[in-house]
């Protein structure tokens, strides 16, 4: 009997690639939303309402269900809403959880998301459940937020000065995400990953394959803490979130995420893509309207 999957945090970048990547495997998808007006893009999956917020909306969600992507969306009350999540699945008798983590969380992590993922990831481990536990290194496709500027201005702004990253294609954390709960619940129980793309790179190098790909110029302008904070509060980014991403540059500015680990070669048995497979899949997020074929 195949088994069924409850998909948290279903319409976000990560899980919406993951209904995706579980498409047309021997599993029943259950998509969890808090809003019913919005449903993840894959029609395969299920769609449920319930809250991580109110703990009395999840019972129905998670009824019957036997494994459970556990994302939690950044913010303080992140832990919160986790152990909501953890708590339903143990009523339900929810038999592993798969939970989406963050790169270096740790007590000592340098970042308040780190931190607080920490605690999550602690809590996963003494939950009773069989889990695994994915701390993805920063997402490319955090790069589409840049995608305006650099299709009116052949320029984007980051605050993140001359530092290298591990960046890894949220296609790619899904997709282990699928192999984790395909496989049998006791191959990965325990384990926890760091993921990661196949090299380290500075941002004017991300500049460099866009230029590639798009064919004309495109430069990367380092700013400030406060330029950016700027920025980001004028497009309405809540001030917590702001404070959050400010935290993160400053500790890639430092070196802290000029890292990179071999395990999504280890679980899907390929390499991960490159920053050229993300920005050639993507050329139309960063090309004139006028420009595009």
């Amino acid at each position: 009997m195949p088994r069924t999957v409850l998909i948290t945090g279903a319409t976000g970048t990560v899980s919406t690639a993951l209904i995706d990547a579980l498409d047309g495997a021997e599993v029943n998808l259950r998509a969890l939303v808090h809003d019913p007006a919005r449903s993840p893009r894959a029609g395969g999956a299920e769609v449920v309402v319930g809250d991580l917020e109110d703990p009395r909306s999840l019972a129905p969600a998670f009824e019957g269900v036997q494994d459970v992507w556990l994302l939690t969306p950044n913010g303080p009350r992140a832990p919160e809403h986790h152990m909501n999540a953890l708590w339903a699945a143990r009523q339900a008798g929810v038999e592993r959880v798969v939970r989406l983590s963050v790169v270096g969380a740790a007590h000592d992590a340098p970042n308040r998301s780190g931190r607080l993922h920490a605690l999550s990831d602690r809590e996963t481990e003494q939950c009773g459940m069989r889990w695994t536990i994915l701390r993805p290194h920063w997402f490319m496709q955090n790069l589409l937020n840049e995608a305006g500027d650099i299709s009116a201005t052949g320029t984007f702004a980051m605050n993140m000065a001359a530092g290298r990253v591990g960046m890894i294609d949220a296609r790619d954390i899904a997709e282990c995400a699928a192999r984790v709960l395909l496989d049998d619940p006791d191959r990965h129980h325990g384990r926890t990953y760091t993921l990661t793309g196949p090299r380290s790179l500075g941002f004017d190098e991300v500049a460099g394959e866009l230029e590639r790909a798009l064919g004309r110029s495109v430069a990367y302008l380092p700013v400030s803490d406060d330029a950016k904070r700027k920025t980001l509060l004028g497009y309405g980014v809540p001030p917590w979130i702001v404070d959050m991403l400010e935290e993160y540059a400053q500790a890639y500015a430092s070196g802290w995420g000029d890292f990179t680990t071999g395990t999504v070669a280890e679980l899907l048995g390929r390499r991960p893509r490159d920053i050229a497979d993300f920005v050639r899949d993507h050329a139309a997020a960063f090309t004139p309207a006028e420009r595009r074929a």
